[in-house]
């Protein structure tokens, strides 16, 4: 017995919102992006029905709103501890080289990344510390907020998916 076609538009469906899950955390995967991917191939899978344009676009917004906060919250870090650009792009080299030492690799990789970058540009110990600092937790708080924005988007997506009564789609 051969799957329907669906079946494989709900596996590709869910496995860019799993991957997007992890984007959220991982910085080398576009999260909200592939998450709101596989919501819009989910919705189409129906015609639309369950889940509407007027959910889909609040969801569009809300991945607007990620990108934004993703990279707003990185570059508002590391500037307001003032780093150069050497910091900012060692914080990004930290990321890359930390994905592959789990996860104390992905919390330190760039603090480390972003130290070792200001240090070579400066050459001061405490600024690069606190410049360090700041880009990682720029880094830290822009995870937060897009974990939070991808559990409301889930949230939204479930609500309007099962609670859109006879396949009017309200939301």
């Amino acid at each position: 017995m051969t799957p329907s076609p669906d079946f494989w538009l709900w596996l590709l469906a869910w496995s860019l919102i799993a991957i997007g899950v992890a984007g959220t955390i991982l910085p080398i995967l576009p999260g909200l992006p592939v998450v709101f991917a596989g919501m819009v191939i989910a919705a189409w899978i129906d015609d639309f029905q369950r889940v509407g344009y007027v959910s889909l676009a609040v969801l569009g917004a809300i991945t607007l709103l990620s990108i934004a906060i993703d990279v707003l919250a990185g570059i508002l870090g590391a500037k307001k501890f003032g780093a150069s650009r050497a910091a900012i792009i060692g914080a990004a080299i930290g990321t890359f080289f930390g994905l592959f030492l789990g996860i104390p690799g992905l919390i330190l990789g760039p603090f480390f990344g972003a130290l070792i970058g200001e240090l070579g540009a400066r050459r001061d110990t405490m600024r690069a510390g606190k410049v360090a600092f700041g880009t990682w937790l720029g880094m830290i708080v822009a995870a937060v907020v897009k974990l939070s924005l991808v559990f409301a988007m889930l949230s939204i997506f479930a609500f309007a998916y099962f609670f859109s009564g006879d396949g009017a789609a309200l939301l």
